[in-house]
């Protein structure tokens, strides 16, 4: 199946919905509340109907399972070889705050394992993309392709190390993880940003170590799962140190470490 799918064609329909979430930004517009109390934009709503609207074009026979659509009940999906994980938009107080952190996701999960992702970055016009056994790249906005290497220091042998964590949702667990480095004598940069962005950057090298301790969703990081392991890097649940699971009964991630 993963043979079938045309990622360029999965790449032009991010940045098709990421100019629909860009015609939004430039200007005024509303904000919703979401049932979890999440903000809620007209972008979400209109990416995600690019987006969905898209695939199932493209892929009629693969099913979706998105942020902003309906939930499927786990009893319809556990069933599932292959779906669709799309987050129309990621990072929505990002977006609102308007300091252009927020992203588009798109993944294809196959038995429970991201395999393809893109991951598309609307305010930059920088894609980042995968697929399994073929390595990550970043599209820049002239169309240049970068490979991410895939040969990097882990960060625990690392003297100078970058830890990433989100600009909107900072933890005390965060902070003392950062103190832990700093007493085993490393020096210690820390780098906010929002959305998946966050998982790119790791994956090509930007930052060390992204550690999550908080609350995130499988749609949030399925696309940029892809990205980083095919740079070379791990997605590890914390208690467990196993990679993290996809089209769980519960879509909420336990926490979790990009390293």
């Amino acid at each position: 199946m993963i043979k079938q799918i045309d990622i360029q064609k999965i790449i032009s329909l991010s940045k098709n919905a990421g100019e629909a979430v860009m015609d939004v930004y430039r200007q005024d517009f509303e904000i919703e509340e979401k049932d979890d109390r999440s903000p809620l934009t007209i972008a979400d709503k209109r990416s995600n109907d690019i987006i969905v609207e898209g695939l199932k074009k493209l892929y009629p026979e693969i099913p979706v399972v998105s942020e902003e659509s309906k939930q499927i009940p786990y009893e319809t999906r556990k069933g599932w070889d292959f779906f669709w994980m799309v987050d129309p938009l990621d990072g929505t107080k990002e977006f609102i705050s308007r300091n252009g952190e927020f992203t588009i996701n798109i993944a294809l999960i196959r038995e429970n394992v991201p395999v393809l992702g893109v991951v598309h970055i609307p305010a930059t016009n920088v894609t980042y993309y995968a697929t399994e056994s073929s390595g990550s790249f970043k599209l820049l906005p002239d169309g240049k392709v970068k490979k991410l290497s895939n040969k990097y220091l882990h960060y625990s042998v690392r003297k100078n190390v970058v830890v990433i964590g989100s600009r909107s949702h900072q933890t005390e667990e965060v902070k003392q993880f950062v103190e832990q480095l700093k007493h085993q004598n490393k020096a210690v940069d820390f780098l906010p940003a929002g959305s998946s962005l966050k998982f790119c950057l790791v994956a090509e090298g930007a930052a060390d170590v992204y550690p999550r301790f908080g609350p995130t969703m499988e749609w949030d990081t399925a696309a940029a799962h892809v990205i980083a392991s095919e740079a070379g890097r791990k997605v590890l649940n914390t208690e467990s140190r196993q990679p993290l699971q996809y089209n769980k009964e519960d879509l909420l991630n336990p926490w979790f470490v990009v390293e």
